[in-house]
Order: structure tokens, then sequence, then C-alpha cells
């Protein structure tokens, strides 16, 4: 196994990664809003632009769910045991020891054990039931039917609540795991670039040396 720069972010999935986090920003901050954590802004203008910016990120999220599965990225997302209670032990101890993660990066598998089993749980049952109560919320005027619809709308609203909360709480992990290991300008670099070191296998190395040399470069001397 060699370390090379390899382009593992095309730049559709950088783009759809800054303008999800932008959406995500939005979303959180007039979400509290509505809720009454604060009054930085008026509540008119922040049901507006609670409800422009959810919209906005559910047409981003279809196409990137189309593009997900037109390319076969979605297996990055499968989880899998094995490798997992190894990866929860360093998140939970090894880190704090500067010991070296037990999971290298490769070109055909970006996430580690946790992470996948993290996008997978976020992708398959939060964000569906962050968007479904969000839908049903915001469609209340139409099924709307007296007191009975009191109730249903206080349950869509907790589960709405919920998982929106949830998100939260992964931003601020996502977030402050950026900022161990490398640091946080190693770790978001490649999001940006779109390059990232990775362990190829010189089967690996030879198959884009010879069809898709674009996405390899030359390691960067250590500064």
């Amino acid at each position: 196994m060699g370390k090379r720069l390899v382009k593992v972010y095309p730049r559709f999935e950088r783009l759809w990664h800054w303008t999800q986090v932008l959406l995500i920003m939005v979303l959180m901050f007039t979400g509290l809003r509505v809720s009454g954590v604060h009054t930085l802004i008026p509540f008119g203008p922040a049901v507006m632009l609670h409800t422009l910016a959810a919209l906005a990120l559910l047409v981003v999220w279809i196409f990137a769910t189309f593009w997900l599965f037109t390319t076969g990225v979605w297996r990055q997302f499968l989880p899998k045991v094995e490798g997992m209670l190894a990866t929860a032990r360093y998140y939970a101890f090894g880190i704090f020891k500067g010991e070296e993660p037990p999971y290298k990066k490769q070109y055909w598998r970006k996430h580690n054990p946790l992470q996948a089993a993290t996008y997978f749980g976020l992708k398959w049952f939060v964000f569906p039931a962050i968007w479904v109560s969000g839908i049903i919320y915001l469609s209340y005027n139409f099924w709307d039917s007296g007191s009975d619809s009191t109730v249903v709308l206080e349950v869509v609203r907790n589960i709405h609540l919920l998982a929106a909360y949830v998100v939260m709480a992964f931003v601020i992990a996502h977030v402050y795991l950026l900022t161990t290991g490398h640091g946080f300008r190693e770790h978001v670099k490649p999001m940006v670039t779109g390059y990232e070191e990775i362990d190829l296998t010189p089967e690996q190395e030879a198959y884009f040396e010879a069809n898709t040399p674009d996405r390899l470069k030359p390691l960067e001397p250590a500064e």
C-alpha cells in the first residue's frame, strides 16, 4: 500500500456538502427562534426563512439521492460490524491518548464503520422523520379538522423537534471531531480541494494512472 493524494470528493459532492451546511445552519437558527429559544429575529421572518431553507434543502437532497444511487456511492454508507468496536473504543478513549485510528481511509470506503453507521441512521431514519413531520406540519391547514387535529399536531411537532435536535447533536459532534487528530484545517481541506491522502494498492494506483490520472496528485511535502 502506498499513500497518494486522491480526488475522493468530486465537485458535485463538495457543492452538495457546503450547500447542505449553509442550509442546515439557517434551519437551526430559525428553528430555535420558532421554538422560542431566542428572539434575535422576528417570528414571522423566521418561519418564512425556515420554510424556504427546508424546501431548498429538500431539493438538494433529491438531487443528492439521485447522484448517490446513479454513481454507486450509496454503498459507502452501508455500515459494517467489522471494526465497529475498535472504532468506538478509539473515539471514546484512544483519541485522547494520541493513539493511531484503527481505520485507514480507502478510496472505495471513505467512511469508518462508526461513520457509516451514523450516516446510515441519519439518512434512513432521522432525515425521513424530520421531512415527513415538517411537511405534515407545514400542510396543517389542509388537514385540520378540529380538536383531534391538535393532538396530532402536537405529536408531529415533538417528532420534528426530536429529529431536529438529533441533527443538531450530530453537527456539534461532527465539528468537534474536525478539531481532533491532524487538526481542523487538515480535516476540512479535502472537502474544499477534493483531494485526500489515501492508501492505494499497486493495482489501484495503476488503474488510476491508466484511466483517470487527473484523480492522482503527488503527496505534498510535510510542513
